[in-house]
């Protein structure tokens, strides 16, 4: 690593299509990460066949620019084979410089196909806490880890002060930013089984919702935008890389922020250049921004419902009559621009083209073919656009490409690791926050906080199984290790753990029954052979999954497997909530269902009012070998009602 005066981080810019990716080129990006047209997190995207990317890829290398391909969905089961043989591929003809994954199948899947790149852990994989990085050091042949877009510059710093030297760390500076902390959202796959993790998030949190007559967007975050502050990070030198976020914006975006980016890494000194810097990343079509808690002595609230959250630049209202509606823009319109009217979650929502130039403050009819009339006071927003010298620029980048060549088809087939025998014997836990409760079956569970550390008594502790956060933050980690400390001091010497590295915070795991819990989104066989090298003496399957895919995983598992039975599984958990929104009351979304928010620890978790609850298929479990059955307690505030309604989450539906 490059620890000189000299040392500059690498610009890593979105690429969701073609012009995108020769954007970033034209723009002078240090890297471009992309996906392939399956096992991304960004399914929306347009994403690359194996040949277009080898063809750009060459393309970038000749440039000297970094290429890394996002291989970075949950893998279900049966899709080791086809997932490694994209690995084959891409290794064999497109030579990317790494692969970004969040599932440790994965890992395992690249090990076997013999990738000789890097390998970075996606900020889906939620390294969150320092201790983390030493242990993946120890355990995993990771080369970089992208840490969560809700970390500080402090926290960031922590980060890389435990950086062991072979590894380094890549940190967000601009784009979209999820409500829910990444890889611990299911708010989509729970409405409809479209996983956030799989890339096919239909995106709940930017709908309206009521709260006490309040109507509100009020999950809805701004964009992302570290601007000018970069300077200070750019001191953190463990920070290889600056990511910008969007691989399904158009190519004005990757190239408008790259190019700001360049300024303020390059000419960060200079007044003038941040000024125009500044003024690009205004035009790059972007939501509104905010510095979330980068500075942590100024903390920002990511969501003000008071503002616009759609994607894009405002340019005006819907005016007129509903036959001949218009728009007088803000800015000036040019041929090909693409113009958004309204919400996607609202009537008379449409898609319209610009056919021709308009001047700031003119007036451009809104000419839908008759197809929606837009609701008068909608808002209208430019969402991508075409700017002849950009083009211009494109075609010249694309001008050197050599002609694409001939891709032979991988035959690869993933070695899975001995099932595990299976056994009928099984138990069931009950896991509350604050008691312990026996499920008249021999165990209880509680969640891991100071009133559950104080409750614990010395004769009960033995049989408890103690249950970690979902998410341990930089500043957390002291506080939740000595909860730890203080329950195996009490005798407790069962845990799960709700991601894999919570591993690095027992100093002795020698002797622990530890289990990676159901947040840890085991969904394949090669995750668990991974849990299995890191000391777990079990695992939970993910709750996304339906039944074949249990069942499958049942067949395939090294491990002992456990699952959520039953009980209040959260839509997501976050680190902020709006000013506006009230903790422990309900509110409802524009199709009827209801949830409440609640705290925990330091951070906020968001529970449906109906249980998840797939206890009568508990027989069929138990006869494919699963050993743990949990139940989750949650204390319900008084004014939520608990539906009766299925909860079989995509138990018959499968996750998409």
């Amino acid at each position: 690593m490059n620890t000189s005066d000299k040392f500059q981080p690498a610009i890593l810019a979105p690429a969701g299509n073609r012009a995108a990716f020769l954007a970033a080129l034209a723009a002078g990006a240090d890297a471009v990460y992309c996906g392939l047209k399956s096992m991304s997190a960004r399914m929306e995207a347009k994403n690359f066949s194996i040949e277009e990317l080898a063809q750009l890829v060459r393309l970038a290398h000749d440039r000297k620019v970094k290429v890394y391909v996002t291989v970075n969905a949950l893998l279900k089961p049966d899709e080791l084979d086809r997932a490694g043989q994209l690995i084959d591929s891409l290794g064999r003809y497109v030579k990317p410089d790494a692969l970004i994954v969040q599932d440790l199948g994965v890992v395992a899947l690249a090990r076997q196909v013999g990738f000789d790149g890097e390998i970075h852990l996606s900020t889906l994989a939620n390294v969150s806490f320092p201790k983390a990085l030493g242990f993946i050091a120890r355990t995993l042949s990771v080369n970089r880890v992208v840490v969560p877009r809700e970390l500080s510059i402090d926290e960031i710093k922590a980060m890389a002060d435990a950086c062991p030297k072979a590894m380094g760390l890549e940190a967000f500076i601009h784009g979209a930013l999820c409500y829910g902390v990444s890889g611990r959202c299911y708010w989509s796959s729970y409405m409809g089984g479209k996983s956030g993790l799989r890339g096919r998030c239909v995106q709940p949190c930017r709908r309206h919702y009521r709260q006490e007559g309040q109507i509100a967007r009020a999950f809805s975050c701004q964009d992302f935008s570290v601007d000018v502050l970069v300077k200070i990070l750019g001191q953190v030198k463990k920070v290889l890389a600056w990511k910008i976020e969007g691989r399904k914006k158009g190519p004005h975006y990757v190239y408008y922020t790259v190019s700001a980016y360049k300024m303020l890494r390059d000419q960060g000194k200079d007044t003038r250049a941040k000024r125009d810097a500044l003024d690009l990343l205004a035009q790059s079509l972007g939501r509104e921004a905010t510095h979330y808690q980068f500075l942590p002595q100024r903390p920002q609230k990511p969501i003000d419902t008071r503002r616009q959250t759609a994607s894009g630049l405002f340019m005006g209202k819907v005016q007129g009559p509903a036959k001949n509606p218009w728009v007088v823009v803000r800015q000036p319109l040019l041929p090909g621009d693409v113009l958004r009217v309204g919400y996607e979650d609202e009537p008379g929502h449409a898609i319209c083209r610009v056919t021709r130039h308009v001047p700031k403050k003119g007036r451009y009819p809104l000419n839908l073919g008759g197809r929606k009339a837009p609701t008068p006071g909608a808002p209208v927003f430019l969402t991508d656009r075409r700017e002849k010298a950009l083009e211009k620029m494109i075609a010249e980048v694309e001008a050197t490409a050599t002609p694409p060549e001939p891709i032979g088809v991988s035959r690869f087939k993933a070695v899975l690791p001995r099932p595990l025998e299976k056994t009928r014997r099984s138990v069931e836990v009950r896991v509350s926050r604050t008691s312990v409760r026996s499920s008249g079956r021999g165990s209880s569970g509680i969640w891991l906080s100071e009133t559950a550390a104080a409750n614990i008594g010395k004769s009960a502790a033995g049989n408890l199984w103690i249950w970690l956060p979902p998410v341990v933050w930089p500043d957390d980690e002291a506080r939740v290790a000595g909860l730890l400390r203080q329950s195996l001091e009490k005798g407790a010497r069962q845990f799960v753990l709700n991601a894999p590295w919570q591993m690095a915070l027992f100093n002795r795991p020698e002797g622990l029954n530890l289990w990676a819990g159901p947040f840890c989104n085991a969904a394949n066989a090669l995750c668990l052979e991974t849990f299995k090298t890191l000391g777990f003496a079990g695992a939970f399957v993910s709750p996304e999954l339906g039944e074949t895919d249990i069942l499958s995983l049942c067949r395939q598992s090294p491990l002992p497997l456990g699952i959520v039975l039953s009980g209040h599984w959260p839509l997501c958990t976050s680190r902020t909530l709006a000013d506006d929104m009230k903790l422990r009351v309900p509110f409802d979304s524009p199709r009827g269902e209801q949830a409440w928010a609640d705290q925990h620890g330091p951070d906020y978790w968001i529970f449906p009012n109906w249980k998840l609850d797939i206890t009568e298929n508990r027989t069929i479990l138990q006869r494919a070998g699963i050993r743990m059955f949990a139940h989750l307690d949650e204390p319900v505030p008084p004014a939520v009602t608990i539906k009766k309604r299925p909860g079989l989450w995509n138990w018959k539906i499968g996750l998409k």
